[in-house]
């Protein structure tokens, strides 16, 4: 009896859907990458018809929960398995203790799940279990007043728009956007009538998903061509460690991480589009008086690579993440809010060793950057001149010192990570030290209770 060829690694390297290894086969991609894309690219066509068919003016609020939620768990299912039954168990739990109590460490099922949950506890404590003087502005914004429904906890975590790609977005604005209130909450925000409009417009985001989606092709062909030129792989590899100079290694290091950033702009930009597909994501008019669709946006791809701060790299990188951990995470912590926001940032990314070395690496390179910038940058501002070298300078030092940082979150493993840092001397850790030990370092938490005490006092008077 004969028996039948195994099938290729490519195609088999998931527990989710085979129904698409033909194509994984013939690009020769894995077919959990195939899948990614496949249900993304649905999720566009079907954000549309949303928008169109099920719009709150033809379909009621429950009606729109209930096929984002229905759709988004399809979605699950298609790409991770029925071994994501664990993680539908999960909510059920989660629904049952965010309504009985304030607010709960929830552990991670999903990435995205994970800042969901937490998010929504935390809203919903400030809501219900805190005081309004205890809540700094946007807390107060946030909180929520009324536990939602069992059909809305649902449609908020696994709604097709971002159970697989994500962004986290707050509970009242999902709500809001289910609801048909999304786009008027914000005009009436920020008083649309001093824009210059007589009556209230209705925005169309399809101008924004168009360039979006320009964006998304651009970065998958930078993706199919330029990652795949620059392996990380070569950091490590003999001649490169042991023969090419120190500079050559700076520089190729940049080049790297350079070529790796694609697949992030790809998959950021579509599951963007996708959500301003269906009418989610605006944010409202620029000074130009145009109509903004950038309230869900994941980076800013040209302040990212343009960023002459390591703070500004990382407030333009992965935006609704870094919102999440700071709603969650530095707003809250009672001390070192900087070195337990890059912990809970590790824990969350998952168990490699690389993610650890990179965001131990960040918390010495973010006090160091704050020190020297608070330090020095003063002393460059008295002319054009001093201010461009100045701007020169540290942007390249700040792309520089990001490839240095995130190489080892690439790498995943700890005998690489290891390798390139003493390839490197560990130049960018002494260096850090030396400049927390010699600068001072405005402390944070002291900060941001002063300014809370501030904004009570505005209020008061």
């Amino acid at each position: 009896m004969a028996t039948e060829s195994p099938p290729s690694s490519l195609a088999y390297r998931t527990t989710g859907s085979t129904l698409l290894h033909p194509i994984s086969d013939l690009l020769g991609i894995p077919l959990d990458q195939v899948n990614f894309v496949a249900c993304q690219l649905l999720a566009l066509l079907a954000a549309f018809w949303f928008r169109i068919y099920l719009s709150p003016e033809k379909a009621s609020s429950s009606v729109r929960h209930a096929f984002a939620a229905i759709f988004g768990i399809y979605f699950v299912i298609f790409c991770f398995g029925w071994y994501s039954i664990h993680l539908f168990v999960l909510v059920l739990i989660c629904y049952g203790i965010l309504t009985t109590a304030s607010t709960h460490n929830i552990h991670r099922p999903l990435m995205i799940m994970t800042q969901k949950i937490t998010t929504l506890a935390f809203q919903i404590h400030d809501g219900l279990g805190r005081k309004t003087e205890d809540l700094t502005p946007e807390q107060l914004r946030l909180a929520i007043k009324i536990r939602p429904s069992f059909l809305e906890y649902i449609s908020y975590l696994l709604n097709f728009l971002s159970v697989i790609a994500g962004p986290c977005s707050s509970y009242k604005d999902y709500v809001a956007f289910i609801e048909g209130r999304h786009i008027h909450m914000k005009l009436l925000e920020m008083n649309w009538k001093q824009k210059g409009y007589s009556s209230l417009p209705n925005p169309s985001p399809t101008g924004a998903v168009i360039h979006k989606l320009c964006i998304t092709l651009v970065s998958l062909l930078f993706f199919l061509t330029l990652t795949k030129a620059y392996p990380v792989t070569f950091l490590v590899d003999d001649w490169f460690v042991n023969q090419a100079s120190f500079l050559s290694r700076l520089c190729y290091l940049y080049v790297v991480m350079q070529a790796s950033k694609p697949k992030y702009y790809f998959a950021w930009t579509l599951a963007d589009a996708v959500n301003n597909a269906a009418g989610y994501g605006f944010s409202g008019i620029d000074k130009n008086g145009n109509f903004c669709w950038n309230l869900l946006s994941n980076l800013n791809i040209w302040k990212i690579e343009t960023s002459t701060s390591f703070k500004m790299y990382i407030e333009n990188w992965n935006i609704q993440t870094a919102a999440w951990l700071k709603r969650v995470c530095y707003e809250r912590a009672p001390w070192y809010p900087t070195a337990l926001t890059f912990i809970l940032s590790a824990l969350w990314h998952g168990v490699y060793p690389g993610y650890y070395f990179t965001f131990l690496t960040g918390i010495l390179v973010t006090l160091a950057a704050r020190a020297m910038r608070t330090t020095c940058r003063q002393y460059f501002l008295s002319s054009e001149a001093l201010k461009a070298a100045y701007d020169v300078v540290t942007w390249a030092l700040t792309q520089l010192a990001v490839s240095y940082t995130v190489a080892p979150f690439v790498m995943l493993a700890v005998e690489p990570a290891i390798t390139l840092y003493k390839s490197l001397y560990f130049h960018l850790h002494i260096i850090s030290l030396l400049i927390i030990l010699i600068l001072p370092i405005k402390p944070q938490a002291k900060r941001q209770s002063q300014t809370l005490n501030s904004f009570h006092n505005k209020k008061k008077t």
